[in-house]
C-alpha cells in the first residue's frame, strides 16, 4: 500500500508535470495543499522535504516553498550521494560509465565547441603544464584542472543533461585519479599529452578523434584500477 508521503510527492510530481506547477511557482499554502492531495499535515511536510532533497522544491523561509528551476543539475544532483554510497570495490564500473558518457560528449562538443570554450580548455592546459614544471608539483591542482577541462567539454557538448550526470560521476571519481596521480611516475604527464590531444581535434571539429582520444584517455585510469584496486587505500590526510 503506497504511504501518504508517497501520495504527496507523486501528487506535486503530477501537479508539474501537467504543467499546474511550473518553475519558479510557490506551493499553495500548507492546509489548501494537503485538502487537495488528501493527507494530513505531517505526510504533506515529508513529502516536501523529499522533494527539496531531491532539487525539486525548495524552501524559503518566512516567504513558503517553491519549485525549483528543474534545472538538470539541480535534479541530477542526488545521484552523486547514490554514487558515494557504491561499494569503493565496483569503481572500475563508476569509471566506465564516466567514459561512455564522456566519449560521447568529447564528440558532441568536437562539433559545436567556440573559439571561447577552446581557449578557455587552452588556459586550463597552460596552467597544468606551468604546474607540471615544478620541482613538488601541487597534484590536486593539478586534479582541480583536469576536472575543469572535462567541465569545458561536457558543457561544450550542448545537452544540460549529459553535462550533469558526467559532473555527477566525474566528482566521484577524484580520489581514483588522485591516487594516480600521487603514485603512478608518469602518469600526470601521460595525461596532459592525452588531454592536449583530445583539445588538438575539438579544434580541428574532428569529432570521430575527439572521441578516440577521450576513450583512450580514460582507458587509462580504468587499467590503473585494475592493477591497483583502491579499496585498501587512505589518502594523505584523511
Amino acid at each position: 500500500m503506497i504511504s501518504q508521503t508517497d501520495v504527496v510527492v507523486q501528487g506535486i510530481r503530477n501537479l508539474i508535470v501537467e504543467g499546474k506547477l511550473r518553475p519558479g511557482d510557490r506551493l499553495p499554502v500548507e492546509k489548501d495543499l494537503a485538502e487537495a492531495l488528501g493527507v494530513s499535515r505531517n505526510p504533506l511536510r515529508e513529502g516536501v522535504r523529499a522533494l527539496s532533497v531531491m532539487g525539486v522544491l525548495e524552501t524559503r523561509r518566512g516567504d513558503g516553498t517553491y519549485v525549483t528551476t528543474l534545472d538538470s543539475s539541480l535534479l541530477l544532483a542526488p545521484m552523486g550521494f547514490v554514487v558515494d554510497l557504491h561499494d569503493r570495490n565496483g569503481a572500475h564500473h563508476l569509471h566506465a560509465v564516466r567514459r561512455i558518457l564522456e566519449t560521447e560528449a568529447a564528440g558532441q562538443a568536437a562539433r559545436s565547441i567556440g573559439p571561447d570554450e577552446l581557449a578557455e580548455a587552452d588556459r586550463i592546459l597552460a596552467r597544468i603544464e606551468a604546474e607540471l614544471t615544478k620541482d613538488a608539483p601541487d597534484h590536486e591542482a593539478i586534479i582541480d584542472g583536469d576536472i575543469a577541462f572535462h567541465q569545458v567539454i561536457s558543457k561544450a557538448a550542448g545537452n544540460p543533461v549529459l553535462a550533469a550526470l558526467i559532473d555527477a560521476l566525474g566528482g566521484r571519481t577524484i580520489r581514483d585519479r588522485l591516487w594516480r596521480s600521487l603514485s603512478q611516475h608518469g602518469a600526470d604527464e601521460a595525461t596532459h599529452a592525452e588531454h592536449r590531444a583530445i583539445l588538438a581535434a575539438l579544434t580541428a571539429h574532428d569529432p570521430d578523434r575527439a572521441r578516440t582520444y577521450m576513450s583512450a584517455h580514460l582507458f587509462a585510469v580504468e587499467d590503473y584500477l585494475h592493477q591497483r584496486p583502491p579499496s585498501e587505500e587512505v589518502l594523505p590526510g584523511s
